[in-house]
């Protein structure tokens, strides 16, 4: 039965190469092929694991037939071996479906208030919260690179970099939180509001890929245009007396970051660099797919700024994903990081078009 999957024998001989190469001292002298090895392996460790246990079950199936024409013992296991043997298969199938490149990445996400005034700011505060508490729930690391307050304690908008501890793609950040970039709504009193009447807000989400090596993406300095001033907090005040603000035009491009967070100019300077990096990789992988002669809706998602993609209804207590129909009455406790069903609903989505993309 193992010619069914034969797409599966390269891919056992490449996991037992790099195997060999990873036991080898000399490799891990080039940390970032190290890298690049270990992430690969791990991916390919899930499709030769799921292999592994289709021929054991396929195998099961198969004594429990040839047995069972003498033995009703064996006969009476052949219908229960079977669906396992098929279970295996359809997961040996879903590991089988390329991932996408950058899902081992770690990202730099970015919160922005829209319309609503200060209760969309209020609501990007609420959206931050959320989303690290999430990345508590799962280790990952979270660093705050830039962040405008607004009066009454939320964000006009944020910037934060989020980090796993896993080399698994599987387990990466960007596999996780690509699905979140788009428009969320919420639908709520505002504390601004004394009639008691139900508003309607919006904020932005941006995920960005990040690059993890700065040879990996080069930028020509002469393309960078660096203007530095002072930094400002709520209402347009004066929060530091020193020209430690920094904003970076990549002039090709027009993309523009502005990073004031740090009393330091080098310091944000250096995390400007970061976004920037991330917003040019975004920028390369667009074009690459629009080059390409088959693009996926999926794909096109995860970096469309514009779509509404999620409601937060607080009189329901409900959530709503618009694009997977996934839809909850746990509203308070997913605002409290309890994200993982909502985007499993999104990456079962993205698994069924990658499955019927490739059958097609």
């Amino acid at each position: 039965m193992s010619e069914d999957f034969a797409a599966v024998e390269p891919l056992l001989a490449e996991y037992s190469g790099i195997e060999t190469a990873l036991s080898d001292p000399g490799v891990h002298a080039d940390q970032s092929r190290a890298r690049t090895l270990g992430r690969r392996y791990a991916e390919l460790g899930r499709i030769v694991g799921a292999y592994r246990a289709w021929l054991a079950a396929a195998d099961d199936a198969e004594v429990a037939r040839e047995l069972g024409q003498d033995d009703a013992g064996f006969a009476a296991e052949v219908e229960s071996l079977t669906a396992v043997a098929t279970r295996a298969a359809e997961h040996l199938r879903r590991v089988l479906v390329p991932r996408d490149p950058d899902d081992s990445r770690d990202v730099i996400l970015q919160i922005k208030a829209g319309e609503g005034g200060e209760e969309s700011a209020l609501f990007a505060g609420d959206l931050l919260r959320m989303y690290l508490r999430y990345a508590e729930r799962l280790g990952w690391s979270t660093q705050l690179l830039d962040a405008t307050e607004s009066d009454l304690g939320g964000y006009k908008d944020v910037s934060v970099a989020v980090k796993a501890r896993s080399s698994d793609p599987a387990e990466g950040v960007w596999a996780h939180l690509k699905y979140e970039g788009g428009v969320h709504r919420v639908q709520r009193v505002p504390v601004t509001e004394s009639q008691g009447r139900i508003h309607t807000s919006a904020a932005g989400v941006l995920v960005l890929p990040e690059v993890e090596d700065a040879g990996e993406l080069e930028i020509d300095q002469n393309d960078l245009r660096i203007d530095v001033y002072r930094s400002s907090g709520p209402g347009g005040q004066s929060v530091n007396t020193t020209d430690s603000a920094v904003r970076i035009t990549h002039v090709p491009t027009g993309i523009v970051v502005s990073m004031q967070n740090e009393k330091s100019q080098l310091q944000n300077r250096e995390h400007a660099m970061r976004v920037l990096r991330a917003r040019l990789l975004v920028a390369r992988n667009e074009e690459a797919a629009a080059a390409a002669s088959q693009i996926r809706r999926s794909q096109v998602r995860t970096v469309d700024r514009s779509e509404r993609i999620r409601t937060y209804n607080y009189p329901e207590n409900r959530v709503a994903d618009h694009r997977t129909g996934y839809k909850a009455y746990n509203l308070d406790q997913v605002l409290d990081g309890d994200l993982g069903p909502v985007i499993a609903s999104a990456v079962e989505l993205d698994v069924a078009e990658r499955l019927a993309h490739a059958g097609g």
